[in-house]
């Protein structure tokens, strides 16, 4: 991060830890801010009393991206927080990448404060990560808006991901989860900017082979104006599921393809020497070629990502 990408406010000694024990904290909570001045310190009183409750060490790290509504003023007045602000705005994504870099703890949560999280559950959720690698507020209402369009849409592109990844996914992009840290700096740096980033986290961690546990919860109308758009996050969303599974693991893109062409090629194949006494039309041929390149390109991207992939990764929890 660079100076004139953001700034930082000096930090407030975390709760519950010395400055010799900051190093060994147990929780940070991330909280991407974009224009939520009425409801901030609401939002942050309630996270810091639940884990003022709780046996954790902990520490508030907010991420202002570069909110215009009173907003930045609003939090230099809250106490025992870590204030980043970003001078300009570069999406909820950039937020919380920021956020996991600069955190001390040993677990990271992230969540919003629009009101729509039960925040108040933080503790909760962070005992559920006990011999996981991420747990994963999987909400059991929509109560956003465009429902028409977002509900189908969400549960295509949660099918999809679903099946890139071999594990059953209940909810791909919810805001509220926890992770350990050490196995989320790795990937990191692949968060893209914008609000689907938390499907990112989520398909990194299953991809390379940690386990991601869901855990329900109660999601509520959002405080203020939502951010999201449908059509533009949606494509986003969708992209950012297609181009990561090109990373990971290709051969569950090009195979299928690769094999529904060679049926197709087939099939036309014994239809020409049926029909046109053993004459095979060109079309036949190029349909079989595509098939042959796609394997050879699903091969190779499989290849690449294996020669390319860290071969000193964090080892998954165990429980």
């Amino acid at each position: 991060m660079t100076e004139l990408a953001a700034r930082a406010v000096a930090p407030a000694p975390a709760p519950h830890a010395t400055a010799e024990e900051a190093a060994e904290l147990d929780v940070t909570v991330v909280l991407p801010i974009y224009n939520e001045r009425g409801h901030l310190r609401e939002e942050i009183d309630r996270i810091r009393a639940a884990l003022d409750a709780s046996e954790f060490s902990y520490e508030i790290v907010v991420v202002d991206d570069g909110s215009n509504d009173g907003s930045s003023e609003a939090l230099r007045e809250i106490e025992g927080i870590r204030l980043i602000q970003m001078l300009q705005n570069r999406g909820s994504g950039s937020a919380r990448k920021y956020g996991t870099r600069a955190a001390l703890g040993r677990v990271v949560v992230w969540t919003d404060v629009d009101m729509t999280y039960p925040n108040d559950l933080i503790p909760e959720l962070v005992r559920e990560l006990d011999g996981w690698d991420q747990v994963v507020g999987a909400r059991t209402s929509e109560q956003g808006t465009h429902k028409l369009f977002r509900v189908p849409a969400k549960a295509a592109i949660r099918k999809l991901a679903s099946y890139l990844v071999q594990t059953e996914i209940p909810d791909l992009n919810s805001g509220m989860r926890a992770f350990r840290r050490d196995v989320a700096l790795q990937y990191v740096s692949q968060l893209p900017p914008g609000f689907s980033c938390v499907t990112t986290i989520t398909m990194t961690f299953l991809a390379h082979g940690y386990s991601v546990k869901y855990w329900p919860i109660e999601y509520s109308e959002r405080a203020g104006t939502s951010k999201f758009h449908w059509w533009t996050d949606t494509k986003r969303y969708l992209l950012q599921v297609i181009r990561m599974m090109l990373s990971f693991n290709p051969l569950r893109v090009f195979l299928p393809i690769g094999f529904a062409l060679a049926a197709i090629g087939v099939g036309k194949l014994i239809y020409d020497v049926a029909t046109e006494d053993f004459k095979v039309a060109i079309n036949t041929l190029l349909i079989l070629f595509a098939a042959f390149q796609v394997f050879v390109v699903g091969m190779l991207a499989d290849l690449v990502g294996r020669a390319t992939r860290a071969r000193d990764e964090v080892p998954p929890a165990t429980r």
